[in-house]
């Protein structure tokens, strides 16, 4: 498999001298094309932090990233730009919408800030709002929407471009159980199925094992990084579907 993120010796410190805060301490790691990788660790550990680096949202303080073995670091702020727009999506525990704006234009805002063509603009959006099942939202206003809708409006939003990569930052933390297995079911379904490189920010051991690999992350170093046994692997899905199942038992229980 092609090594599509590697960083050497990466440090990242807030603060100066007494008030410094060594967020990162060195992280050389390989995340490889297709893969579905959970960076786990307590608050504070640094694996937020981590993410942010990864997806060349933030700058460190030293070492380097690279994507596809180009060394991001000599890059202007321009090819960073492209690179995001081209390659990555993005997926918060926050949603991080325009509350007064439409679903569709929410979710056009990517291909916008690439300044795709207009003709292609309107087949995109409506093929991603098809995936996340929200096709006959495309004109509310994010307001009207539920947390679970949000959230797959922020998915939708996030693979409009096709991305290679998927940054996403405890997806289900401000979700329900339901929804949360809904949202965790779309952003693996990009993996299995259409070759989206995962890579999962989260406290939540049971979805972390449902990935291919775990990085564990204590005081900005990695202190664990080992490929999820296919026996755990399975325990977890098993899980995920059984409380799934509850709950929509559940539901359907209250509706009668």
């Amino acid at each position: 498999m092609n090594v599509v993120i590697e960083t050497k010796g990466l440090k990242k410190t807030y603060g100066k001298k007494s008030s410094a805060f060594h967020a990162l301490k060195g992280i050389d790691l390989k995340i490889y094309e297709g893969e579905s990788v959970a960076i786990v660790g307590k608050s504070g550990s640094g694996k937020s932090t981590l993410m942010h680096l990864l997806a060349l949202l933030d700058t460190p303080t030293s070492g380097k990233v690279y994507i596809d073995g180009k060394n991001t670091t000599d890059m202007s702020n321009k090819q960073l730009n492209s690179l995001r727009s081209d390659r990555f999506g993005f997926v918060f525990q926050q949603f991080f919408m325009n509350p007064n704006d439409t679903v569709y234009e929410n979710v056009m805002l990517p291909l916008k800030i690439a300044k795709t063509k207009y003709s292609e603009r309107r087949k995109k959006v409506e093929n991603a709002l098809k995936i996340v099942d929200l096709s006959s939202k495309a004109k509310n206003k994010a307001t009207d929407l539920s947390g679970g809708q949000k959230q797959r409006v922020c998915i939708a939003r996030a693979i409009v471009n096709n991305p290679e990569i998927i940054f996403a930052d405890e997806p289900t933390g401000n979700l329900d159980s339901a929804t949360g297995d809904k949202i965790t079911d779309l952003l693996f379904d990009l993996n299995h199925n259409h070759g989206v490189t995962l890579v999962l920010v989260t406290h939540d051991e049971d979805l972390a094992k449902l990935c291919n690999r775990i990085i564990r992350i204590a005081d900005g170093k990695i202190i664990d990084d080992y490929a999820v046994k296919k026996s755990e692997q399975t325990s977890a899905e098993k899980r995920h579907e059984k409380v799934a199942a509850e709950v929509k038992a559940k539901n359907e229980e209250k509706k009668k």
